[in-house]
């Protein structure tokens, strides 16, 4: 009978190992947004001048209201919708946004649609050609601004007028300074849509860029624009379009002569069309001005405060103007260590500001009496994300969301009702209604766990003690069957760069799912947030300046020390992985720390700093010409002779952002020092690998780490 029992024991526990099935790797690569993704509510959000929420299910927009006991209703089905439109053809229900409570607007075949629902009419408001690019639509005035190749259009009267006839090397109407400093876009209506603010930048001066076309037979080449550190940058100017004139003026700043030494960036209008205000920003990053502009002549009237940082200064906001008070803005910066608010004058005068110890990283607005902002922000949990109340008066901060986790919040036009939708590690999505107290007044949904039925590896986040008693987030994925007498492999994947944070207390942990389905093919899968990254304030990311790989590689071998330290790890059998800068510190752990790592897969890896852009380099190292030491030190092709474990290589073959020659070069320096690599490309792809051919890169990666580890 003893024997019975046992066999019948581990005949059920065989049972319950086989009832979970394990994902596949292409399942955990493509399913993780799909199929694999919690359930949510779609396009949920605040209907202006009303208590009310919309979304959409079903092909249906419904609202619903904050009292307890209100029902939602349904208000305008996909079949109504189309016979509005006059024998519409849409499929599914387009994505709207309220104007007021009986009228909203959508896009749709290259036009903006109005629907009053209290007249039940939909009306074509205006529209764009089909190579019109860079669309911004303003509501009030119903004018719509685009680009065809480097000029700028409007729709005005539902006719096409030219804004801007420059020639090829004069890029107007699109984002400049390649995205960085909080530029996203290049233009920007004033608040009654009368003038139009747009970016101007002329490249005549930066370098051509070749990049191959293999789809042609013969190859052929495409140039692309690509300023590298310390050489020549493009020259950046703002236009303002009066649309009633159909006259152009440009800013103009003072004495300053025009060249590539400097940014603008951080476009705002006042709330009267009167003014543009625009942060000033010196190419050495290090000092920066917030000035502002008389919109009607273009010339500068004042410079309201300035910014100095030996390392760098670098807004990522607007200024946000206070409702009821036109003459107060907010200004968010990091100056005292850690993003706060600021509220200043028109005139220049700092009048109060928040004293959070933690970074603000989102503005959400104002309730409409302007006694209110709205913020999300870290909160004492940098691996969180929790929104704010601040009391515009005292510049306290309230949380709204006491939860612990991952939070996005919609603020009602009142500012007294929250839409709350987190995660956490345990909680894979849940959306409550809430009042800006932080407290619930019903559950809008919760989504249960998408894995049921499938065996994925467990998360773990935790931190570990790092140089200069910082601590360092860290998360572990295990097998879910986890055996701590077991030694198991390790492969750390790595990011490490700035406004970069890999570890998240949201579901999944911030982790790819494929990183979950390697954990129970009996991997440890482990990842540190190193100094350099983001959100944790300005100190702990500026000890990076002029040494990129210093810093953050002491603090990996940290996290490898304390892996070691575990009796359940592997240490003989660790891998390194990364992309982009995850690539640049996979290759330089491989390098500097070749006892380390036995195996390494680096991919659309930075191998030498002064080919990378200028916007971004030199904001971290200097030029070339300052910080030759530093640029040399980082520079990966210096150090090849070092490795030791087996490194592959991977780069899209189309990559405007880290060009392949970081790649041909480190490739051509193993040549010469007769050290052994692996090499891929990907043939159609840019800066990563993503579509179907996704699955092939994550089995490429997954299986060459497996074979050699």
């Amino acid at each position: 009978m003893r024997y019975l029992f046992i066999l019948m024991s581990a005949l059920a526990l065989n049972l319950a190992a086989t009832a979970q099935q394990k994902l596949t790797l292409e399942e955990a690569v493509t399913g993780q947004f799909r199929q694999f993704a919690p359930t949510t509510i779609q396009q949920l959000q605040w209907v202006p001048g009303a208590d009310l929420y919309s979304y959409v299910k079903d092909e249906t927009l419904s609202v619903g209201g904050v009292k307890q006991g209100t029902p939602d209703r349904k208000i305008l089905a996909l079949p109504e919708l189309n016979t509005m439109l006059g024998n519409g053809d849409l499929k599914r229900f387009p994505s709207v946004q309220w104007l007021s409570t009986e009228r909203f607007y959508f896009e749709d075949k290259n036009a903006f649609w109005e629907v009053d629902m209290k007249m039940k009419k939909a009306q074509k408001v205006s529209s764009y050609p089909a190579e019109g690019a860079n669309v911004d639509f303003h509501t009030k005035s119903r004018r719509t601004a685009y680009t065809k190749n480097n000029n700028l259009f409007i729709t005005f009267n539902q006719k096409e007028v030219a804004v801007t006839n420059e020639p090829q090397h004069m890029v107007c109407g699109q984002s400049i300074s390649r995205n960085e400093y909080g530029i996203s876009k290049g233009t920007f209506w004033s608040p009654d849509g009368a003038k139009l603010a747009y970016y101007i930048k002329n490249e005549s001066n930066v370098t051509d860029y070749p990049l191959v076309d293999f789809t042609t037979t013969p190859a052929s080449s495409k140039t692309i624009k690509y300023p590298m550190a310390g050489g020549k940058s493009e020259i950046v100017y703002v236009g303002i379009y009066d649309v009633a004139t159909s006259q152009t003026v440009r800013l103009k700043m003072g004495r300053l002569p025009e060249n590539d030494q400097y940014y603008m960036t951080n476009l705002s209008w006042a709330p009267d069309g009167k003014t543009v205000y625009v942060a000033w920003l010196n190419r050495t990053t290090t000092d920066m001005r917030f000035i502002s502009f008389d919109a009607s002549t273009g010339m500068e009237t004042a410079t309201l405060f300035t910014e100095h940082d030996d390392r760098w200064v670098e807004p990522q906001f607007p200024a946000y103007f206070i409702p009821g008070s036109p003459n107060q803005f907010i200004w968010i910066s990091q100056r005292d260590g850690f993003n706060n608010l600021y509220v200043y004058d028109t005139k220049g005068a700092l009048l109060k500001q928040s004293k959070a110890k933690f970074d603000i990283t989102e503005f959400l607005g104002f309730d409409f009496s302007g006694k209110h902002a709205f913020v999300m922000a870290t909160g004492s949990n940098p691996t969180e994300s929790r929104a704010f109340k601040v009391n515009l008066s005292d510049m306290t901060l309230t949380d709204m969301t006491p939860i612990a986790g991952t939070h996005a919040v919609k603020v009602s036009e009142n500012g007294q009702f929250v839409i709350d939708q987190y995660s956490n590690l345990s909680t894979p999505n849940t959306i409550n209604l809430n009042n800006s107290e932080g407290r619930m007044v019903r559950n809008l949904h919760t989504a249960v766990d998408p894995y049921q039925g499938k065996s994925i590896g467990k998360t773990e986040l935790f931190t570990i003690p790092g140089a200069e008693a910082t601590e360092l987030w860290c998360r572990l994925i295990k097998p879910s069957n986890f055996d701590a007498s077991k030694k198991y492999p390790v492969v750390v994947y790595v990011y490490g760069g700035p406004h970069a944070q890999m570890n998240t207390n949201s579901w999944l942990g911030g982790a790819s799912l494929w990183m979950n389905q390697l954990a129970e093919e009996g991997y440890l899968v482990f990842t540190l947030d190193n100094r350099g990254s983001g959100n944790r304030g300005k100190n702990f990311q500026q000890v990076i300046h002029r040494q990129l790989g210093t810093a953050e590689m002491q603090d990996q071998l940290a996290g490898v020390e304390w892996l070691k330290k575990q009796a359940f790890v592997d240490a003989n059998r660790m891998a390194v992985h990364g992309w982009s800068f995850g690539g640049f510190m996979t290759t330089t752990l491989m390098l500097k720390s070749p006892e380390t790592f036995k195996v390494g897969v680096a991919g659309g890896p930075v191998i030498d700093w002064s080919m990378y852009e200028v916007m971004y380099g030199e904001r971290y190292m200097d030029t070339p010409q300052e910080n030759p030491q530093g640029y040399q030190n980082s520079n990966l092709t210096n150090h090849v002779k070092n490795l030791k474990g087996k490194l592959l290589m991977i780069h899209g073959m189309d990559d405007d952002v880290v060009v392949m020659q970081h790649n041909v070069n480190f490739l051509k320096a193993c040549v010469d020092n007769k050290v052994q690599v692996d090499f891929f490309a990907y043939p159609g792809h840019a800066h990563n690998v993503r579509g179907k051919d996704r699955v092939h890169l994550i089995t490429k990666i997954v299986d060459y780490i497996k074979t050699n580890l």
